[in-house]
């Protein structure tokens, strides 16, 4: 793991997290053309936040293990964050109705 000088965000470099999980950097390529991840340039390695781990293991097992698209992990990663924000707007109705029931 290295620190990046920049903002002090912990990164491994692409190239350990493909030698670890046995596929190619250019999954990673491709997923951030498709907007799924941030990839940081460090010295021309390119590198991913530690941070963002468990997502690229998401998405490793999806393509990998489940045989999905770039297109449908695109679409996977569409419907999530229309989920997390309709969960949002739930718990922000539900707080409201709250504190209505307590007039």
């Amino acid at each position: 793991m290295e620190a990046n000088n920049n903002n002090s965000i912990e990164t491994i470099p692409v190239t350990n997290l493909c030698i670890h999980y046995k596929i190619e950097t250019a999954f990673f390529e491709r997923l951030e053309s498709f907007g799924l991840i941030n990839l940081i340039h460090q010295d021309q390695t390119p590198a991913i936040a530690v941070e963002s781990i468990k997502e690229i293991e998401r998405w490793i097992h999806l393509h990998y293990d489940l045989n999905i698209n770039m297109e449908g992990l695109d679409a996977i990663a569409h419907i999530l964050r229309r989920m997390e924000l309709l969960q949002s707007e739930l718990a922000k109705a539900k707080s409201r109705l709250r504190s209505m029931e307590g007039l």
